[in-house]
């Protein structure tokens, strides 16, 4: 288990109109859009006293997705809610006036034409734009990249998707998607990943995130003091980052980005000062965050409110899980998988590695920290969870 290596950010802030992204109002208006499934449920907000006490902090809070929409992870709500913000765009009607039963209604189908959403993952992700595809009557295409497990895959063909493991890693794939999108004329890409021309539909998934900070703020009328979020494209990271921000300006929560070894990419732009991608195979159990190119949307949130970037290795995730999977006796059990584990993973080594002291002296953690976590995914291959969690095994990729 190596020490994780961190970077505090010290780049100029932003002026780009994306920090506006997450307003509050907005929040309020994707939660609603998500409301009107008839599975919709918010997802628990649970303490750990116990390990709270344990690691020498006042809370500890952990957000857990893995209840979310009966899917094992939070993806589900940025691809709902940016193919509700697609069909409400073309037929020319504000989002409040898109819902489930609206989307599932003889009249939609009678004055839409069926559409293909394309899109790229490890799993979560389009796990979760195939399941809003089927559920409302369209049809979804889906490349994932090596490493890819067959479980995940096998459940996103579940939801009546095609979906192929390519020999390429997670950014061609997104690639390769894009380029069948454009070539179908019926076809559209729903991508958390945003480029230049390409910004509508990734900043929709951020907002549909939203519902996550939103529900934590209800349930959490105390805002924390510290924020870890793990990220990938930094889609996610740049959703709670904003959210929190923007809620909380004048006593705003310091904010850590925690990403997988080798698919760094937010650490190493805020290294170089500016975007930097990660090339190659990018090995890391993690799949949800083996990501190598910047989310250019979300990118301009993180730089200007985040307070340290980490990186964590594999070894300190399983870790992690193994301590959510098995908890401090009176303390909730969580089931975390590898990506969503990354935040608390990285937060447990602040604390019990002395070589990152400086660390902890510099993000201010003592007896009155009040620490957020977000479980962004369960078992979402639970032969794997089982493997590291229960047998006790070091996955080697």
């Amino acid at each position: 288990m190596a020490t994780p290596k961190w970077i505090q950010n010290t780049m100029s802030p932003s002026d780009s109109p994306y920090l506006d992204l997450m307003k509050h109002d907005q929040l309020k208006q994707v939660r609603h859009f998500h409301q009107t499934f008839p599975m919709y449920q918010p997802t628990p907000l649970v303490s750990l006293p116990h390990m709270a006490q344990r690691l020498g902090v006042a809370d500890i809070k952990v957000k857990d997705e893995s209840y979310r929409f009966g899917l094992n992870a939070f993806k589900v709500l940025g691809g709902a809610y940016a193919i509700g913000q697609y069909i409400a765009d073309r037929l020319h009607k504000p989002i409040e006036q898109i819902s489930y039963d609206y989307l599932t209604s003889d009249d939609f189908k009678n004055n839409f034409q069926p559409t293909t959403f394309y899109t790229a993952t490890d799993g979560n992700h389009g796990r979760g734009v195939a399941w809003a595809a089927n559920q409302l009557g369209q049809r979804s295409v889906v490349r994932m990249p090596w490493g890819s497990t067959a479980y995940r895959a096998d459940a996103i063909a579940r939801e009546n998707a095609e979906v192929t493991i390519e020999d390429m890693n997670y950014d061609a794939c997104v690639r390769l998607a894009y380029e069948q999108s454009q070539a179908d004329s019926n076809g559209v890409m729903v991508q958390d990943t945003a480029w230049e021309g390409y910004e509508d539909i990734p900043s929709w998934i951020m907002q549909g995130y939203g519902t996550i900070a939103d529900e934590i703020m209800e349930q959490m009328p105390q805002p924390p003091s510290h924020i870890f979020a793990q990220a990938g494209v930094g889609s996610f990271a740049g959703s709670m980052v904003g959210a929190f921000a923007l809620k909380y300006p004048e006593n705003r929560p310091k904010m850590i980005v925690v990403e997988a070894e080798h698919c760094e990419c937010l650490f190493l732009s805020a290294k170089n000062k500016q975007v930097t991608h990660v090339e190659g195979e990018m090995k890391t159990i993690m799949a949800g965050l083996a990501c190598g190119e910047p989310n250019s949307v979300s990118w301009e949130i993180l730089k200007t409110y985040t307070d340290v970037f980490m990186v964590v290795d594999d070894k300190t995730a399983e870790a992690g899980m193994r301590l959510l999977g098995a908890p401090l006796k009176g303390d909730d059990q969580i089931i975390s998988g590898e990506s969503g584990v990354a935040g608390f993973a990285a937060f447990v080594a602040i604390m019990t590695d002395p070589a990152l002291k400086d660390l902890k002296q510099l993000l201010e953690i003592d007896e009155q920290s009040r620490i957020l976590f977000v479980n962004t995914e369960g078992d979402t291959d639970p032969e794997r969870y089982d493997q590291i969690v229960r047998q006790g095994i070091s996955i080697e990729l």
